[in-house]
Order: structure tokens, then sequence, then C-alpha cells
């Protein structure tokens, strides 16, 4: 029997199936009635569930990141569909397909982490490729690298999503350089490789999509410059040369303030050529990435998308423009 994707739910459709279960919260309604809510998914998306009239003993019977059976009800509510859980059963990792509950890239990961080391190798800085050196010459990092997400909900949230984002910015930044000749090439190559590389100890991957107890409590960003750090010091062993101060301080300067603004995390606001393109060009590719993604996931006939919380907006789907008529 095939099994019930999240993304083929439709409102009124009864489920019947195996999810992995995050966010769960105990909660109370209007009346003080307790109820169990959380986030349900699949390699295909998510869902918002919940499960009324439920007791203390229902929020324990199972922990984030757990695979449940649920029965229950797809309903549509302020325009987002959200499932009705009516009951659930705890299911061992043994007994699921985990294919099924992880989403991946399309792409082949070992064609683009092969592209990551080109770009890098063809620097022209001795100094950065021996850097990125230190880099590849650690496995279980490089393993990590191209297996992690680049993020859980927004864009690239998918295993792979991360060698693939990086290696996107990589193809762009190349095609664009010759017009930027004031902003350092190999500088920007290299804050690329670097900028969110946090998330090999931010995010886990295991069961589900999620933050590591680490992740949560310091960030991929600080936790990039400690990861940083750690290969610097490999450096001297593989040129025979101390990394530069200067070009030390300038690459944490691009991890640190590539979010952009305070309000979006960042601790420090770009403040060199190659800091600023970094920003413009991460956040040109996590947003026209989570746009499409928005877009695609729109049902067949939807010429708008359901109202995004992340992205604060609906977006607009359209008719297909290869079939457009001309008014």
């Amino acid at each position: 029997m095939a099994r019930q994707m999240m993304k083929s739910l439709t409102d009124g459709a009864t489920v019947d199936e195996v999810f992995v279960a995050l966010d769960k919260q105990l909660r109370a309604n209007r009346n003080g009635n307790s109820y169990l809510q959380m986030e349900l998914r699949d390699r295909s998306g998510s869902i918002a569930a919940r499960q009324w009239n439920a007791n203390e003993s229902a929020f324990r019977a199972f922990e984030e990141g757990d695979f449940l059976h649920v029965k229950g009800k797809v309903q549509l509510f302020q325009g987002t569909l959200q499932m009705i859980v009516n009951s659930f059963e705890k299911v061992s990792p043994n007994d699921v397909d985990l294919s099924e509950f992880l989403p991946h890239t399309e792409q082949d990961i070992s064609k683009l982490v092969e592209k990551v080391r080109t770009f890098l190798r063809k620097m022209s800085n001795p100094h950065l490729r021996a850097l990125a050196e230190a880099f590849f010459m650690d496995e279980e990092l490089m393993q990590a690298f191209c297996k992690v997400p680049a993020g859980i909900r927004h864009h690239h949230a998918y295993l792979g999503g991360l060698v693939e984002h990086v290696t996107g910015l990589m193809e762009a930044w190349d095609r664009l350089a010759p017009l930027y000749p004031s902003v350092n090439k190999d500088l920007l190559f290299m804050g690329i490789f670097l900028h969110d590389i946090g998330k090999i100890r931010e995010l886990t991957c295991d069961k589900a999509l999620a933050y590591s107890d680490e992740g949560q409590l310091i960030g991929h960003i600080v936790q990039g410059v400690e990861i940083l750090n750690e290969k610097i010091a490999r450096v001297p062993e593989l040129s025979g040369e101390a990394f530069p101060t200067e070009l030390m301080w300038r690459l944490k300067h691009m991890i640190l303030s590539h979010h952009g603004t305070y309000e979006f995390g960042s601790p420090k606001l770009p403040m060199t050529p190659e800091a600023v393109a970094l920003h413009h060009l991460d956040n040109l590719d996590a947003k026209v990435h989570a746009f499409t993604k928005e877009i695609e996931d729109a049902g067949k006939d939807a010429h708008w998308t359901p109202y995004n919380n992340l992205l604060q907006r609906k977006l607009y789907k359209g008719a297909s423009l290869d079939t457009a008529s001309v008014d």
C-alpha cells in the first residue's frame, strides 16, 4: 500500500499513517481544557496537529523525534491545513524506512562537494588554500558538511542542503566576480564556504531535522567561528607559516556579519566589501529558494500560496507564464 505522504493531504482527508513528531506542547484552550499540540513531519512536508482533551500521560507518551502511528483528520483552519488527532501510538525506528522521513537534495552530493573543492583549490592566496586543505583533511567534518541541511524550515531544509547552498553561492560568485574587482575574490570564496559551517554542529538529522542542544544554546554563527579557530591552528602544519592575523579577522567578520542586521541575529553588521557581498548573495539564494519551494508546494490550481509565517506574506503563483494569454 502506498504511503500517505504529508504533501498529498487535503482538507477533509482521513489520516492513518506514521510520521515524526516534533515541537510537542501541552496547552490549555479558552475553557481551560488541555490539548496536545505538535508538528508532524515526513520527507514531503509538515503539518500542525492537535489532540483535544489530552492529558499529561499523552504528553509524556513520546519524545520529540519519535515516530508515531497517527489516526485523525485534516481540516482547514484560518487558511492553513491542520490535523486533528484521534489517536496515536509510538512506533520503533526499526519498523520504519528512514528515507521516508528525511527530505534530501535531488542533486548528486559527490559532484557538489567536488565543485566546492575545485573552487577553493583554485584560490591564489596560499594561506587560504592551506586553510581549505585543513578542512578537507577532516573527513568527519566534510561528511557532516555534505549531510546536514542549510536550515530546518526556511531554505534548503533537507539532507545535503548545506553543500547545495554553498555550491550555488560559489557558482554565483564565480560569475559575478569580474563585475566587482574591488571585492577580494579568494576571500569571498572562503567566506562562502565558512559562513554556515557551524550548522554541522547546530543541526542534527538522525531521525528528523532538528537543533542540537549545543545549537540551541550557542548557534551556528558562534559555532562557525569556533570551527574556524580550530582549523586555523592547523594551518602552520600544512604551510609552514602562521596564518595572518588580518586574514583571520576578515574571515571571522564574514561569519559574524553574514545575517546582515541585528534584527536577524547578526552580532555584527557587514563592514567590508566581502562581508556585504556575502550577506546579499546568501540572502538572495535563501529567499529565491524559499519562494520557489512555497510556490511549488501550493495546490495545482491555486493562484496564491497559504500565508507563510516565516515570510510574513502569501506568495502569488498565478498562471504559468508559458500558457498565459496576452490581454
